[in-house]
């Protein structure tokens, strides 16, 4: 739906270097903080009912942003459409995380991700062949459609989680393990560090299209530059899966953020000489290999954030993907909105987490295995 956003700034009368639109986008990754229920839930009565719940959710958000009288209403919509999205989400890496453990889940989240990957390829180009025959509304009725599909699919699915490995649900047995989880400092590391890097990767996605079309006005090159950067995306994942089993999801974590703090750096030193915005192939080359080095690394912290958490995985999960998604789309949505007429304000966030995250990572001090 990105390529449509033009035309939704239109429908409600913003300006063309309005930022309100991009909020689509923000309110959908901020109804993930549902994930911290679902999470418990999923805990209690297995993945697969929590799963199935979902689904619906995320159909009926879609519908309703689809037909919304007011932007407000459609943030509204785009919430609920996001929390239906966060139980699969969540249901799906704890489902990873009950089968398998440390590299072994790196390589398996790796291989998710690319296949996850390979839609935002894609889905620019057919929002925009959509655009070419229809409104903005068939686009935005596109992916609840897609959903009633995967639904169906998904009901061949098995529940991971073994009934005598299921949590009750009294509340001080909930706060107790929420406690443990919070508690855990290699959770915390590598949580925060997903994080951070999450609010930088939000708020490409959701400002790309105001980026490519308004700041620099090449609108009919964003489905290009965005399946682009999807396909490298998609590639660095693969890649991850591969090293992470060969050489350890700590040591390829560490390598990554590394490289990410030297482009990040380069982007930094080249907007301050040539100015805001920089010349947009830099630009756009920079980041595309920003995005592929930030989405090689999330599949390396969730399983290195998960792994001493094994007995509660569920619960885990949804605190990671709560924390992950709200806080990091938060975090975007502040940067997202300082993107009016330059670009500024994400490249200096890239430096800045760049190095935050290395210090975040380095401070853990256990042995490499």
């Amino acid at each position: 739906m990105l390529p449509a956003l033009a035309q939704v700034r239109h429908h409600f009368g913003l300006t063309p270097e309005s930022t309100d639109a991009s909020q689509i986008i923000t309110f959908f990754f901020t109804g993930q903080v549902a994930q911290i229920i679902f999470g418990i839930l999923s805990d209690r009565y297995g993945r697969l009912p929590i799963l199935r719940l979902g689904f619906p959710l995320y159909i009926v958000g879609g519908i309703a942003a689809t037909y919304a009288p007011s932007l407000t209403v459609m943030y509204v919509a785009r919430f609920i459409a996001g929390m239906g999205a966060s139980a699969v989400l969540m249901t799906t890496i704890a489902g990873v995380r009950d089968r398998f453990v440390g590299d072994q889940m790196a390589r398996v989240m790796s291989l998710v991700f690319t296949i996850f990957l390979f839609v935002p390829i894609l889905a620019p180009f057919l929002g925009m062949a959509i655009l070419s025959v229809a409104s903005w509304k068939v686009v935005f009725l596109t992916p609840p459609l897609f959903a009633v599909l995967i639904f169906a699919w998904s009901l061949r699915l098995e529940e991971s989680l073994p009934r005598h490995q299921r949590t009750t649900l009294k509340g001080t047995v909930i706060l107790q393990s929420i406690r443990q989880v919070l508690s855990n400092k290699t959770f915390l590391r590598y949580t925060i560090t997903t994080t951070i890097l999450f609010s930088t990767l939000s708020s490409f996605v959701s400002s790309s299209e105001h980026m490519v079309g308004e700041i620099y006005g090449r609108p009919q090159l964003f489905p290009w530059i965005f399946g682009g950067i999807g396909l490298l995306m998609a590639c660095f994942t693969l890649m991850n899966a591969r090293f992470s089993a060969r050489f350890g999801a700590r040591r390829s974590l560490k390598t990554l953020l590394l490289v990410y703090a030297a482009i990040a750096t380069l982007l930094f030193a080249f907007t301050l000489a040539t100015g805001d915005p920089p010349p947009m192939g830099i630009f756009f080359a920079a980041i595309a290999l920003l995005m592929g080095i930030n989405l090689a690394i999330e599949p390396n912290s969730s399983a290195l954030a998960l792994e001493p958490l094994g007995n509660l995985a569920g619960l885990a999960a949804s605190v990671y993907g709560t924390i992950f998604f709200f806080i990091g789309g938060s975090l975007g949505s502040i940067i997202s909105v300082r993107l009016t007429h330059g670009v500024w304000p994400l490249v200096l966030s890239y430096f800045i987490i760049g190095f935050l995250t290395i210090g975040l990572v380095f401070s853990d001090r256990r042995p490499l295995q």
